[in-house]
């Protein structure tokens, strides 16, 4: 019996040229700049939301239902109309649909961390805080056309801004970056969630107080004085105030202050939390 030989195929090491030869030697691309990589990443948020539109329903049918039902269920039992009742709700209804909605940014952060595209970012050779930047850009957006919706949906049942176009404007940009600031809490929370639904019950648990308990539905001179109290520190009952006059002509430089700060602490506090647990991660 011929005994069978088995050929040990040569271990086989690249060479230095062969690596060049498939590296390549030319000049390396530069790197992108801080902005270049922060819209970058704010675009890929907005190739998501196209190809899953669905997730445009909270911004989108979620306001219309939120503005109608309050409207026609409270309007004229706290108002005597529901066209005197539109005019103070609208700017509060859209403060509490917007910043309920910031509360996906988070969402996002968490379930990117457990489908392992995190780990990809962090090799990238781009500026750290890009991909959080760039969930914040792209969730502007969503903010946006959630304020246009509920907008269009007053004007349709009534609403009537004394401040004009302008006024309008500056509202929504000014609820635009509130909304930008407060996203960074729940960038954090994102980062140290260990579940998707984690993440929705802490953001939850934090929102409603926030938003039921302010000036969006009430005037807080019927509240008890203890509760008042801290109705009038809220951030949401400042941010509804400031929004509310900046419509009506009227600027509150009292309220735009307290949101100015509460939006720089948030971004302070917040945003260096986040990297410190993005870097950690």
């Amino acid at each position: 019996m011929a005994a069978t030989q088995t050929a040990t195929e040569p271990t086989k090491s690249p060479s230095t040229t062969s690596l060049e030869a498939v590296l390549g030697t030319g000049e390396h691309p530069p790197r992108p700049s801080a902005a270049a990589a922060s819209l970058a990443f704010g675009w890929r948020a907005v190739l998501k939301i196209k190809h899953v539109p669905e997730q445009l329903f909270d911004v989108t049918l979620f306001p219309i239902m939120m503005t109608l039902m309050f409207t026609f269920l409270f309007g004229g039992a706290l108002a005597g109309s529901t066209g005197d009742y539109i005019q103070d709700l609208l700017p509060g209804i859209m403060v509490m649909s917007i910043v309920m909605t910031t509360m996906y940014t988070g969402v996002s952060v968490n379930e990117d961390i457990r489908k392992g595209v995190f780990d990809r970012f962090r090799t990238l050779p781009i500026w750290r805080p890009a991909p959080m930047v760039g969930y914040l850009l792209g969730d502007l957006m969503r903010y946006a056309l959630g304020s246009a919706v509920i907008l269009v949906v007053g004007l349709l049942i009534g609403f009537r801004p004394e401040g004009g176009v302008l006024g309008v404007l500056a509202g929504v940009a000014l609820l635009l970056v509130f909304a930008f600031s407060i996203s960074w809490i729940w960038t954090s929370v994102g980062l140290f969630a260990r579940s998707e639904k984690a993440v929705m019950g802490i953001s939850m648990m934090l929102i409603f107080p926030l938003s039921f308990l302010s000036n969006i539905f009430v005037d807080p001179g019927t509240m008890p004085s203890w509760l008042r109290a801290f109705v009038d520190v809220n951030p949401i009952t400042n941010l509804t105030t400031a929004i509310r006059s900046v419509m009506a002509g009227t600027p509150d430089a009292g309220a735009l202050m307290w949101v100015a700060v509460a939006g720089a602490v948030s971004i302070g506090v917040f945003g260096s939390l986040t990297m410190w647990l993005y870097n950690r991660k």
